[in-house]
């Protein structure tokens, strides 16, 4: 099992940081790392996902979605049609902290046998970390702009 991780601190109540993220139709304007997602942000639900990590071959899969928690986490399953051969169990969790902020954490969890083979966690972290900060920045013009 291997994880990849990435917290952030945002100037926004987890409302307006889950606004944001669940605002599929834009991402292709704004989000560098998750280019594309179609779909509805309910249990049970299958996505369309594209991701294009860093310096790297784009890839598009259908996960479905395990945990959908408002203002808090969302969470989806992607596997091939061989259960444990390259798993990801990808989540973002929204803490509140204090003065109305958000801490995010975008988190992956790998599992399978083709994982150490395949997973380039450096790009994935990038990946991660450019989502991030193009999320932090999205939604603190949403708040300022509400001011």
């Amino acid at each position: 099992m291997y994880h990849v991780e990435v917290f952030t601190e945002i100037d926004a109540p987890p409302e307006v940081v889950w606004e944001v993220l669940l605002e599929f139709d834009a991402y292709p304007e704004w989000n560098p790392f998750i280019r594309e997602i179609d779909g509805i942000p309910i249990e049970g639900e299958r996505l369309r996902v594209r991701i294009e990590p860093p310096d790297s071959l784009g890839v598009t899969f259908r996960p479905t979605i395990v945990i959908a928690e408002k203002n808090r986490r969302l969470a989806w399953l992607g596997r091939p049609l061989v259960p444990f051969v390259f798993d990801g169990y990808h989540e973002f969790h929204l803490e509140p902290i204090d003065d109305g902020r958000t801490r995010l954490l975008q988190r992956e969890t790998f599992r399978g046998a083709l994982v150490p083979l395949l997973l380039d966690a450096d790009r994935i972290e990038r990946g991660f970390r450019t989502m991030n900060e193009a999320l932090k920045e999205r939604t603190e013009r949403r708040v300022l702009a509400s001011s």
